[in-house]
């Protein structure tokens, strides 16, 4: 959608929209607004995040299982040396992060990374190419960057919370956990106190693992929108156009670069935390 049919304002309401989906007296139904979103309620579904997520998990796992199956000892294809590359980068972060002894971390890790990058990734597309894809389907608002949206990182957030409770109770016990919470750090006479500490620090894990990823991706999309709108202003200005559109193409190519490393340090930072918190885990305190 063009920013000529749309206000500045509607325009960037109409990127920021996911196409919100539930079930309504028996028929599927697509909010066709950001009001009519919001009154499906708790049970309606960001749909454009959940297809946008598992094609981007689909086309990951495709890709390193056929480099897995066709690996060679002689002469490697480009694509075997990329995954080979990462592989090994994401075992030194682990080795380096995690002191304890898991065969879940590792691939856990490698997931987390190369999944939150291709949906990173989704945020370098031109905001308005997607819509000459799903307008002429009847879709009205498509969002392609599934780190935009706080329901997939607060997801993912939680998956990793699971995990941590679980090898946390699974490593010292359900009393040794317990008593992590409440005996640390100022022993048994500080019991409230340490509940309060322990339980902050315990919430505040999940909860800075969503929103740093969330709001960094958030940011970079909007600045994306802001370049858009910029450029759809300056070409108004017929007699310098043709200077103002370069230098458009200009600065969405510099932010675009330096977005690059946006992206892939926040699939880094996720997966970092995630392992230094399954390690923490694994840790028994005496």
């Amino acid at each position: 959608m063009s920013t000529e049919d749309l206000t500045t304002s509607a325009y960037i309401k109409h990127h920021l929209q996911n196409l919100t989906c539930s079930i309504q007296e028996g028929h599927f139904h697509c909010a066709h607004t950001a009001e009519e979103a919001k009154a499906m309620g708790f049970w309606a579904i960001n749909m454009d995040t959940i297809l946008v997520s598992l094609l981007l998990g689909l086309m990951f796992l495709f890709l390193f299982s056929r480099v897995a199956k066709n690996i060679s000892t002689g002469v490697p294809s480009g694509m075997q040396n990329f995954v080979e590359w990462v592989v090994e980068f994401i075992d030194s972060s682990v080795r380096g992060s995690f002191s304890g002894r898991s065969a879940l971390v590792a691939p856990l890790a490698l997931s987390i990374f190369a999944w939150i990058f291709l949906m990173n990734l989704m945020d370098l597309v031109p905001i308005d190419y997607i819509s000459l894809i799903t307008q002429p389907l009847g879709i009205g608002h498509f969002k392609l960057v599934p780190t935009t949206d706080p329901n997939a990182t607060i997801g993912m957030a939680i998956g990793v919370f699971l995990l941590v409770l679980f090898y946390s109770i699974k490593v010292k016990g359900l009393g040794g956990f317990v008593g992590e919470l409440t005996l640390q750090p100022f022993g048994k006479f500080g019991l409230p106190v340490n509940l309060f500490l322990e339980g902050v620090n315990l919430i505040a894990k999940p909860v800075s693992l969503a929103l740093r990823l969330f709001g960094n991706m958030y940011a970079g999309e909007m600045i994306f929108i802001l370049i858009a709108i910029m450029g759809a202003s300056w070409v108004s200005f017929t007699f310098t156009s043709t200077l103002l559109f370069s230098s458009q193409i200009i600065l969405s190519l510099g932010w675009a670069i330096f977005h690059i490393l946006i992206v892939t340090l926040q699939a880094f930072i996720f997966m970092t935390l995630t392992i230094v918190y399954l390690d923490m885990a694994h840790q028994e305190h005496h």
